[in-house]
């Protein structure tokens, strides 16, 4: 993927999802979806089990590509080959596992794949103590305090866990964060800390899609709430248009009339 720079007027969306088709043999798994997420948007994504979420979200981090449609990163058309093409443009996709590494620090968690080094001599050597310093900065901006970065990952929570890796897009400057289910089998009080985690994103200027089963877990938060079903969008909606109730019924029964999805003006 050609690297793509922009000077993007800070009204334009930062990412669109243009008529995106995906088969598996004769199944479709996506058919004719738009999506718009706009900057220091909270997009939730919901629907039924086979709706398309997850056909979705890895067209939008680059483990697919569309078989038909197009991608458009701040006004540019790109094309996605594997989720480091993804990262490059500064879209992160935290999935439910979160691939982080139990045996591991916090730290080296925090900087996996992009550890800092300082040079001794002829050797380049990780830098630790930025490293620590950087994590735990940066995890208490936004909210979370740690006994020691050097602590390792398998001693945390999963609401902690949730804020390292939310943390660490926010750290290297990501644009847009995917989030798989990230409040699934938390309790109450770490799913209401996940979603504070999710306000501070936005309110750094990142937009956030943030896939889920819970409503009422993604209303909250979310600026719009997109429904797929059977691979189409059936809803797209500004959260003051609706309710938690009327999605629910969405996503059971259908939608009929008025209701029906308002589609995306692409210019």
């Amino acid at each position: 993927m050609e690297k793509v720079t922009t000077s993007a007027p800070s009204d334009m969306p930062v990412m669109q999802g243009i008529k995106l088709c995906k088969w598996f043999g004769r199944v479709a798994a996506l058919e004719d979806v738009d999506i718009t997420l706009e900057r220091g948007e909270v997009v939730g994504l919901v629907g039924d089990n086979g709706a398309g979420k997850s056909t979705l979200i890895k067209i939008l981090s680059g483990v697919y590509r569309p078989d038909s449609g197009e991608l458009r990163f701040e006004g540019q058309r790109v094309e996605m080959d594997s989720p480091r093409d993804a990262r490059r443009l500064g879209i992160e996709t935290v999935y439910q596992d979160l691939a982080l590494v139990e045996t591991m620090s916090i730290a080296r968690n925090f900087f996996l794949g992009a550890e800092p080094q300082r040079r001794i001599g002829l050797f380049n050597l990780l830098d630790t103590g930025k490293m620590l310093q950087a994590t735990e900065e940066m995890l208490r901006d936004i909210g979370i305090t740690v006994r020691s970065a050097h602590q390792e990952v398998s001693t945390l929570s999963g609401g902690e866990r949730q804020a390292i890796a939310i943390g660490r897009t926010m750290h290297f400057g990501g644009k847009i964060l995917i989030l798989d289910e990230p409040t699934s089998a938390l309790s109450v009080h770490e799913t209401n800390k996940v979603l504070s985690y999710i306000n501070e994103a936005r309110n750094r200027g990142l937009s956030v899609i943030f896939i889920t089963h819970n409503l009422y877990h993604v209303y909250p938060v979310a600026d719009k709430i997109i429904v797929l079903e059977h691979g189409r969008k059936v809803g797209d909606f500004r959260k003051e248009e609706t309710s938690v109730e009327e999605l629910m019924d969405i996503i059971v029964h259908g939608i009929e009339g008025d209701r029906r999805t308002k589609k995306v003006t692409i210019p």
